[in-house]
């Protein structure tokens, strides 16, 4: 039998393309919905004119590849993807594989972030979490290993859940791109030199749509809790200047203003046009609310200023 020739990776110009300048990103409250629930929000979303749906994977939420499929099957152009999908949750002949199933059925409306998720997480499922860096590596090398049967026209686009240097520049060499979390734009103008010029860079932006500022920040440190018992996070803040005392008592309004965004429209649009002008292909915004329907309303309150 003669050697195959593997599909090509997917083109950069063409995949900031499909991706676009402006997502959404969401997490906790897609896992209190049932997926009928979530269909109709996607639905929603598309018609909004919002280019891409990213979700978040954590121990108990639905698993990532699986659950791109749902939302990939009840839209019709509504670009998904994975942010992240866990490396610890599946091994990496099943994630290339599970990538690769889904372009091969829905062509271009797949990405694949994925990302070495932080030890607190991944130690209670029986697993190592050894250096980040070299456990990616390692995972890449036996995805690009794997053989997958039917015949591809490209490899579906990849993007690394990457915050410090290291990883951004496995990033550059190793994916398409980079998707960042957690972080103001200051940080995308950093990962932006470490990346180069080419390489697509898709932050994710926090946003709490509400203009009175002890509600805001009330609404955005109940959200940052979570995070800022994460080390990956707090090591990545301290290089952009945020001490032990920011993350004291739920977090500074310094640092809370920085990675989260709350305001009127207008203001949301600027801290998305920020990141744009520091260097980013594409900002995913997650609104910050108490329930699925009501971070849908906030993004259809968002539209006529951020998609048009």
């Amino acid at each position: 039998m003669a050697e195959r020739t593997p599909p090509p990776p997917a083109d950069l110009s063409a995949v900031k393309e499909r991706l676009g300048r402006l997502g959404v990103w969401f997490m906790t409250t897609i896992s209190e919905v049932r997926a009928e629930e979530e269909l109709r929000g996607a639905a929603a979303i598309e018609e909004l004119g919002y280019s891409t749906y990213w979700f978040g994977e954590g121990p108990n939420t639905r698993e990532s590849f699986t659950h791109a499929a749902v939302l990939l099957c009840g839209t019709e152009r509504l670009n998904v993807a994975t942010g992240i999908a866990n490396i610890f949750g599946r091994d990496a002949v099943a994630a290339a594989n599970g990538a690769n199933t889904l372009a091969d059925a829905w062509p271009g409306r797949f990405t694949m972030g994925l990302g070495v998720s932080h030890a607190p997480l991944v130690k209670p499922r029986g697993h190592d979490y050894g250096k980040p860096v070299a456990t990616m590596r390692t995972y890449l090398d036996a995805m690009d290993a794997t053989e997958f049967g039917p015949p591809l026209p490209e490899r579906p686009p990849r993007l690394l859940a990457a915050l410090r240097r290291a990883m951004l520049e496995l990033a550059a060499t190793r994916a398409q791109g980079a998707h960042t979390y957690f972080v103001p734009p200051e940080h995308t103008a950093r990962a932006r030199e470490v990346l180069g010029s080419e390489p697509i860079l898709a932050p994710e932006q926090a946003i709490v749509l509400e203009t009175d500022p002890e509600r805001a920040r009330a609404a955005a440190r109940e959200y940052a809790a979570f995070y800022l018992a994460l080390p990956n996070y707090l090591n990545n803040l301290r290089e952009l200047g945020f001490s032990d005392s920011d993350f004291a008592n739920g977090g500074s309004d310094a640092l809370i203003d920085a990675v989260v965004c709350w305001g009127d429209p207008d203001a949301i649009a600027e801290r998305v046009r920020a990141h744009h002008e520091a260097g980013a292909d594409h900002v995913c915004i997650q609104p910050i609310a108490e329930t699925f329907a009501q971070q849908v309303d906030h993004l259809r309150s968002l539209a006529p200023v951020l998609t048009a």
